[in-house]
């Protein structure tokens, strides 16, 4: 049994590692960009960020080498956000105040919010970046001209994620666990299939065209997980998307407490793994590659099997060496490296309590909203 065991947990790692490999040599930042470009209209979804929009609103103003114009939704705040802004648009006339409308049944706020901020916009690359993503001052340039280079109707990327507590550093990594992990990227570009579109809802642009042809936001409005849901669209229309590496673009702190990132990761869960067919493919996936081989290896130490000693310490040795290389070039704490295996419990357990969740009707709690859990 043991020997079964650590065989399955061997291959799972080796494919897990070579999975890495493929998609580090694939994703690599866009070049600096060259000649002349599209506009580029910057669009914020903000709901009570205070703390954040102005820091936002400096790094979207500081851009260069592409005509811009930044709008800002604002999504019923109650902490002064709109006033923030609204003092930034009398100061500068490339920033724009929109005061969101009351949002209609049946729909998600943040979707809500980003659909009104397309309807806004008056240039043809549309670029949706939260509140707490901090640009650099070529990302809207380096991703137009990428697009322009590569023929794209919509190009996203995660930027390097920030993360300053134990809890950050143990689960936030993981979202590039499963991205580079198990997304084949090469076959993807390769392939028009709307099922490899992928992408990240903090950093996304896309053609104003290829948006409209795919619905917009409208076209999920009930739904939160926009980082699929537009790369699929589009490419359902018809439309190109990829993937870029965008950690020299942007920086982003999702969540800084352990309540925040519970219910961050679990508000679009059941869109996602958590759902009763996907989520035993990726407990299989997951657990039986990052986490059994190292319970195969106490095992095979203390029964006194050298073989399965051996063949466990080489899937645990992959699959660490798989998360130093993601770590290198995502810019990792080395201590979300160590505790690897932690990060990947605790995202399982976040996902059978949504899935758990969404079972019984429960309901998910984001920026004052109440949501149901009924995906599929």
């Amino acid at each position: 049994m043991i020997l079964a065991l650590t065989l399955l947990g061997l291959a799972l790692a080796a494919l897990f590692a070579g999975m890495v490999a493929a998609n580090l040599a694939a994703l690599q930042p866009p070049p600096r960009a060259e000649g002349a470009l599209p506009a580029v209209s910057l669009l914020i979804p903000a709901r009570d960020e205070a703390e954040n929009i102005g820091a936002a609103l400096d790094g979207a103003l500081a851009q260069q080498g592409v005509e811009i114009e930044v709008v800002v939704l604002d999504d019923g705040s109650t902490d002064g956000t709109a006033e923030i802004v609204a003092a930034r648009a009398g100061a500068d006339p490339r920033v724009r105040l929109l005061h969101g409308a009351a949002m209609p049944e049946g729909w998600i706020g943040k979707t809500h919010a980003c659909w009104q901020l397309g309807q806004a916009a008056r240039h043809p690359i549309l670029l949706f970046v939260d509140a707490d993503v901090r640009l650099a001052p070529d990302a809207a340039a380096r991703l137009a001209g990428q697009m322009e280079r590569a023929g794209l109707d919509c190009l996203s990327g995660f930027p390097r994620q920030i993360t300053g507590t134990l809890a950050e550093k143990v689960v936030i990594p993981q979202i590039f666990t499963t991205l580079l992990g198990y997304l084949p990227l090469p076959m993807a570009r390769r392939s028009p299939e709307p099922s490899f579109g992928a992408g990240c809802g903090q950093l996304m642009a896309v053609r104003r065209a290829a948006y409209e042809a795919a619905g917009g936001h409208a076209a999920f409005s009930g739904r939160m997980h926009d980082g699929l849901l537009i790369p699929r669209n589009v490419r359902k229309a018809g439309g190109r998307t990829d993937l870029t590496d965008a950690t020299p673009l942007a920086t982003c702190r999702m969540y800084d407490t352990p309540g925040d990132i519970w219910r961050g990761f679990s508000k679009n869960a059941t869109e996602g793994m958590a759902t009763p067919r996907a989520l035993p493919v990726w407990t299989l996936l997951l657990f039986g590659g990052h986490v059994l081989p190292i319970l195969t290896l106490l095992a095979a130490l203390i029964a006194g099997a050298p073989w399965a000693a051996g063949l466990s310490a080489l899937a645990v040795a992959l699959v660490y060496a798989a998360r130093a290389a993601m770590a290198v070039r995502l810019r990792q704490s080395w201590l979300s490296v160590l505790l690897h295996p932690l990060g990947v419990l605790v995202v399982l357990a976040i996902q059978f309590s949504a899935l758990v969740s969404a079972r019984r009707g429960g309901q998910t709690e984001w920026r004052g909203r109440s949501y149901g859990r009924g995906g599929a």
